[in-house]
């Protein structure tokens, strides 16, 4: 294994009314509900050309998941085979980096509100960046 570390600083948290993992849905398309990103203030200018409307690829740190699974049940669902980690969408794994295609509603200072988002509250932000078609 490589010894190698990396430093990742969150740059804000998600608000969410999801508060429980277990009964978070799996992706935003099964009922993910609306949410907000609060960035920290001193990274309020980075916001300055988001707008609503604009789709964003959100990069969360799934801050519950267990960092020492490498093998899963697809969508927790003991009656699918056990897979390689990597080759799910599960929370748990090495680096739980969570990937979330999001629609920004607005834009208020600091604050940004999606359309939809799978994340329970308080979820770590590591970053967001521009989808592009």
């Amino acid at each position: 294994m490589r010894t190698d570390r990396y430093e990742v600083v969150p740059i804000g948290i998600v608000e969410s009314p999801l508060t429980d993992p277990a009964s978070a849905p799996k992706q935003a398309d099964e009922g993910g509900p609306a949410a907000t990103l609060v960035f920290d203030d001193e990274l309020v200018d980075g916001l300055a050309d988001t707008r609503p409307g604009d789709e964003v690829v959100l990069l969360t740190w799934l801050h519950h998941a267990r960092r020492d699974v490498l093998r899963v049940h697809p969508r927790d669902d003991l009656t699918r085979p056990e897979r390689g980690v990597f080759s799910t969408r599960s929370a748990d794994r090495p680096n739980p980096i969570g990937v979330h295609l999001v629609r920004v509603v607005a834009v208020d200072g600091p604050r940004v509100r999606v359309h939809a988002l799978e994340a329970v509250d308080g979820t770590p932000i590591v970053d967001v960046k521009p989808v592009l078609r």
